[in-house]
């Protein structure tokens, strides 16, 4: 992993942001509403709203992305996590979510969100190993896409009693 550099989005980045994030969508689901707007629009859906996104670069090429979307004041979603096929199973992903999850530590974060799908088992084992938690049905909220049926958190910080 040593010549994987973790940095954040940069203007020119949107083509790379859609490429890593079709390219495994397609493969498993269809490519939904919501993914098309945000796609096309990652400064104004998820940056100008106090998000974040963060690509894994290898040789110039970017290999992989995760995404910080801001929820409210301490809290973030994660999502539009994606790791190119030929990368996959290399540990890029789970040092791409480490830094995701340090950079949400440094900004205050309180508690991560995300949603995936039961067919991604490598994706859950990796969010699993790294703390998170499947949410408990009556707390998962209806979420905007179809293929959404795993709800998992990460508490980063205890409330203050």
């Amino acid at each position: 992993m040593n010549d994987i550099e973790v940095r954040e989005f940069r203007e020119g980045d949107e083509s790379a942001f859609r490429r890593l994030n079709e390219e495994w969508i397609v493969r498993y689901f269809k490519l939904e509403a919501k993914d098309e707007y945000a796609f096309a629009n990652p400064r104004e859906t998820i940056l100008d709203h106090g998000g974040r996104i963060f690509f894994a670069v290898r040789a110039r090429e970017c290999v992989g992305c995760c995404a910080l979307l801001a929820m409210g004041p301490d809290e973030y979603e994660v999502a539009k996590m994606a790791v190119t096929a030929s990368a996959q199973g290399s540990g890029l992903g789970k040092l791409l979510l480490q830094s995701t999850i340090k950079a949400a530590r440094i900004a205050g974060a309180k508690r991560l969100y995300l949603e995936t799908n039961h067919a991604l088992t490598p994706a859950i084992r990796l969010y699993e190993s790294l703390g998170f938690r499947h949410l408990p049905i009556e707390r998962v909220v209806p979420s905007a896409y179809e293929r959404a049926d795993v709800f998992m958190e990460l508490v980063l910080a205890m409330p203050a009693r």
